[in-house]
Formats: C-alpha cells, sequence, structure tokens
C-alpha cells in the first residue's frame, strides 16, 4: 500500500509540474545558472591579485 501511495503522489507532482511549465512562464534555471557562472568568472578575473614568479628562498 505504501509503495502505490508514494507513486501516486510523485505521478501527481509530475503532473502539476508539467502544467504549470505550460500555463505559466517559469524562467529557465540552466540559463540563469550560465549567466550566474560567466559573471562569477568575470568578477574572479577582474579582482584576482597578481601571482609573484619569483621564489622566495
Amino acid at each position: 500500500m505504501g509503495i502505490i501511495r508514494s507513486s501516486l503522489s510523485h505521478v501527481m507532482a509530475t503532473a502539476l509540474g508539467l502544467y504549470i511549465a505550460q500555463n505559466y512562464k517559469v524562467p529557465d534555471i540552466k540559463a540563469l545558472a550560465s549567466t550566474a557562472y560567466s559573471m562569477a568568472t568575470q568578477v574572479e578575473h577582474t579582482f584576482r591579485k597578481k601571482s609573484n614568479k619569483k621564489d622566495d628562498d
């Protein structure tokens, strides 16, 4: 009985997700993550400390 109940809730959640994705404007998470990653790498390159190539013996 537990497997059927958990399967039913999973199917209902999937159906609800499909309904929401088709009928509402849902942001594209992959595009947002890509944009955030590119902005973070740009900030990293801008504020990175200059490495010292000399040996400190």
